[in-house]
């Protein structure tokens, strides 16, 4: 285990050199930032001070060596726009967004669970065709599709939850606002997380469906079902138990990439996370704030599948992590 987890920090260092590359690489793509600060009535000689003073005359190399030596400190930057370190910006919107998140991926395991299990036990039931088929429909609706159809039902035809904003946040411990702990958040809560779970919902209904129905023909279901053991018992701790490692492993991707989908999410909804914040960096050719937004999801991205990578072990104890080459 040791040897896999040196190995594994080893992969996510160069991760992410990679992932700062390439962030870095992509704010000259995004347009002047001096023009954006200064407007067009600016003299060239202002503009050219200011380029000069920003360290944006430099060649690409020395521009990312001093990004790279200020990210190994922790320092990704100033925001030309909020006039503070850009890392300190993008983790004040975090835990918007991991709130967002959390509930999204809460509302697919109470729902894309029991569906699953449901279609694997009775496939050819109605209910579980017509479950197959909606899942099938939802792997083919964009996300920003389902948002805007949930504003237009819930929020504009039936007025059941507003369509815009984070509500009232409580004060969690001196460490963070949330808007899970009071009516007003929730209820803003509610459009954005269940549309982030539209999204998932179909993938992990049909996987369930697929694993659970490889596992229930095997030897050992049968041989519990010859012990007696109740229907309960065999479908969701001996068979549901055996289908989870498939399931870690695209939950996994699937939270990384749950980042990237609430980048619509919030901002259709205008919810105050991560990805408004980065919608409005570009628009403002903010390119410290990209490129430490970038650096933030790569690192989530990496922390999240070595998680999934050691979550093996414990699910299945058989699985040599070290062994795999990983």
């Amino acid at each position: 285990m040791l040897t896999f987890l040196l190995r594994r920090l080893l992969q996510a260092c160069f991760v992410m050199i990679i992932i700062s590359v390439i962030s870095f690489a992509i704010q000259d793509k995004l347009g002047d930032p001096v023009q954006q600060m200064m407007g067009m009535t600016a003299s060239s000689d202002d503009r050219q001070q200011l380029r000069e003073a920003l360290g944006l005359n430099d060649g690409f190399v020395s521009q990312y060596w001093r990004f790279a030596k200020g990210a190994i400190q922790g320092d990704l930057g100033t925001s030309y726009y909020f006039k503070e370190p850009a890392l300190d910006v993008i983790l004040s919107k975090l835990p918007a967004t991991l709130e967002l998140a959390f509930c999204a991926i809460l509302l697919v395991i109470l729902v894309a669970t029991p569906c699953g299990v449901l279609a694997a036990i009775n496939p050819k039931h109605i209910l579980s065709r017509l479950l197959m088929f909606v899942s099938s429909i939802g792997l083919s609706v964009p996300i920003f599709i389902v948002a805007i159809l949930l504003v237009y039902v819930f929020s504009i035809e039936h007025n059941v939850a507003p369509s815009f904003g984070r509500g009232d946040t409580t004060d969690v411990f001196g460490l963070w606002q949330s808007g899970i702990f009071n009516k007003d958040g929730l209820r803003h809560l509610i459009l954005p997380s269940l549309s982030l779970a539209i999204a998932l919902m179909p993938i992990f209904v049909r996987l369930i469906r697929a694993e659970m129905m490889e596992v229930l023909q095997s030897e050992y279901i049968r041989f519990a079902w010859s012990k007696g053991l109740s229907a309960r018992r065999i479908y969701f701790v001996h068979a549901l138990k055996n289908t989870m490692l498939p399931i870690i492993t695209v939950g996994g991707i699937q939270a990384g990439t749950l980042v990237a989908y609430t980048i619509l999410t919030e901002t259709i909804f205008q919810w105050p996370g991560m990805g408004y914040l980065f919608m409005d960096a570009v628009s403002r050719v903010d390119t410290p704030l990209v490129a430490a937004y970038l650096m933030v999801v790569g690192g989530i991205f990496v922390v999240t599948n070595t998680l999934v990578d050691l979550i093996y072990g414990l699910v299945n104890p058989t699985v040599r992590l070290a062994s795999h080459g990983l």
